[in-house]
């Protein structure tokens, strides 16, 4: 009993316990949403700076923190977030205000009648690798008419065409040469008239 006693002991003196040990989360600059028009069935992807507010359709939506954990641990990405409903009559009502989550975007994602949004992930750079920066607080603009096709190269010239000896002009192939009317089809013998019936 001795050993195990000695063993305990010295454990717990240099602290070599068996409590996990948590990685420091990293806070980011910016936060990466995905957001559904439910209307056009369009999924739009965007970054957001955090305390940085953007509209998309009638939502305003916010990131006021972006986490994510060290790449030895098991990822975990969560952003509190603060999304406004624009109403028509100009009135703003808050419609969520919480935290979501990267790995459960259905736990605390946005569920509005015609958008969804929920997290995707956070990043650090200005500009991400895998998303589409949006332009805050803007209308999207038209989209351009598609420029006109180029013309095709002008076609070569045709070597001069050789006379043909050909006079059938159903299978004549050279233009060029002027193919012989068709000989006029004579026409076919009238059928002798009905007589009448005899009574």
């Amino acid at each position: 009993m001795r050993p195990i006693m000695r063993t305990a002991l010295l454990c717990a003196l240099l602290g070599l316990t068996s409590t996990p040990v948590r990685a420091e989360r990293i806070v980011n600059a910016f936060a990466d949403f995905a957001g559904l028009d439910k209307i056009t069935g369009r999924i739009i992807t965007f970054s957001v700076s955090i305390d940085e507010m953007v509209q998309f359709g009638t939502l305003r939506l916010k990131a006021r923190a972006c986490y994510t954990r060290p790449i030895t641990e098991a990822p975990q990405t969560d952003a509190f977030v603060e999304v406004d409903e624009v109403k028509l009559n100009k009135q703003i009502d808050r419609i969520f205000s919480g935290w979501m989550f990267a790995a459960s975007p259905g736990l605390h994602g946005i569920e509005h009648p015609i958008y969804d949004i929920w997290l995707t992930g956070c990043h650090d750079s200005v500009a991400p690798v895998r998303e589409t920066p949006v332009t805050p607080a803007k209308p999207a603009t038209p989209a351009k008419p598609a420029a006109p096709p180029k013309p095709a190269a002008p076609p070569k010239p045709a070597a001069p065409a050789k006379p043909s000896t050909n006079t059938n002009p159903s299978t004549n192939t050279n233009p060029s040469v002027p193919a012989k009317p068709p000989a006029a089809a004579k026409p076919a013998p009238k059928p002798a008239p009905a007589k009448p019936p005899v009574e």
